[in-house]
């Protein structure tokens, strides 16, 4: 592939070294009781300390593969802990995409770990800008791949580098491209303004006959004629049995409001903000992801009754939605 002048000071950049990314918060038991309910871990070496007490640490300890989530920003946008270095190590992609590779895929993320971390101790990560390779043309377009590896450390009490204990290691490796077969906006014939759609799901011979159901009004769930148990999202297999005998359920469309988040930033077009999504329980038992219409965030309530409806997008996609159940008209008093 043909080199370009513009990468010579990239190239510079190799083994660059950004600085230290710290963490918000010691390493805790309530985050790790937390991140092990979300991911079904049981590990009692991670939550009872009982148990972690007769262990060879002798004490709990967090999951290792927690390691990257102790040093995440906070809520808002670059919001890093006090001390932290102001420096970007995606300065890179930056300059890249400057050239005319607007396109960015993760494609390799390997973790590492030299120890178990205990509570109560403070990490931090440094940043080395490891490699970026020659021009590659791949099925999703042309570019470069660019390698950054963030190294952990534990502070010690004093926090001087001297005696800070290396613990994991993050490769983070993603593809800057020129994709090969760009997607030009629509436009309207009133202004000329390009029109951005709706993303598209991904379908495959184990979602097809989902979405063919919202096509035609249905809410069809995945069922298991061997066990004849539900299951959403659909799978290839039985996630309760294993079996591959599996059809689908039309569902009443009723349910109860089990949770929700309110998407506020950022805002990503064509959606409209503040943008409601609920986590909706089906009155067959299982949970489903939705938007809601037709309420307002303060409206919102757990456990209200939602009914689904159909809408179609930009003429070709339709989707699920769910709204408030209407309350029964009263009637009239004589």
């Amino acid at each position: 592939m043909a080199d370009y002048e513009w990468l010579t000071p990239i190239r510079e950049m190799v083994g660059r070294q950004y600085g230290r990314i710290i963490a918000w918060d010691e390493v805790n038991p309530a985050m790790v009781r937390q991140w092990c309910e979300i991911m079904g871990v049981d590990n009692p070496l991670y939550t009872d300390a009982d148990y972690a007490k007769r262990s060879e640490f002798g004490e709990l300890v967090a999951p290792p593969s927690m390691l990257q989530s102790w040093c995440e920003a906070g809520f808002y946008r670059d919001s890093y802990a006090p001390g932290s270095t102001e420096d970007n190590p995606y300065t890179v992609l930056k300059l890249i995409e400057a050239q005319g590779y607007p396109s960015v895929v993760a494609v390799n993320s390997e973790l590492t770990f030299e120890r178990y971390v205990k509570m109560g101790e403070k990490l931090y990560y440094t940043t080395r800008f490891d490699a970026i390779s020659e021009e590659k043309v791949t099925a999703l377009g042309t570019g470069f791949f660019v390698t950054l590896v963030m190294t952990y450390f534990s502070m010690n009490g004093a926090g001087t580098d001297g005696c800070d204990e290396q613990v994991g290691e993050l490769l983070f490796r993603v593809f800057k491209f020129k994709p090969a077969n760009p997607v030009t906006p629509k436009t309207t014939a009133d202004d000329g303004i390009a029109k951005i759609k709706r993303p598209k799901p991904g379908i495959s011979d184990d979602t097809r006959f989902f979405w063919e159901g919202c096509e035609q009004g249905e809410l069809r769930i995945q069922h298991c004629q061997a066990c004849d148990k539900l299951q959403h999202p659909p799978a290839p297999v039985c996630m309760h049995c294993h079996s591959f005998e599996l059809d689908y359920h039309i569902a009443s469309g009723k349910g109860s409001l089990y949770s929700f988040v309110v998407m506020h930033y950022p805002e990503v077009p064509p959606f409209e903000y503040p943008n409601p999504i609920g986590l909706v329980e089906l009155e067959e038992g299982i949970r489903m992801p939705v938007g809601l219409i037709g309420v307002t965030k303060d409206q919102l309530q757990i456990g209200m009754a939602l009914e689904v409806c159909f809408e179609t997008f930009d003429e070709e996609l339709t989707l699920p939605q769910f709204k408030p159940v209407a309350s029964p008209i009263a009637p009239a008093q004589a």
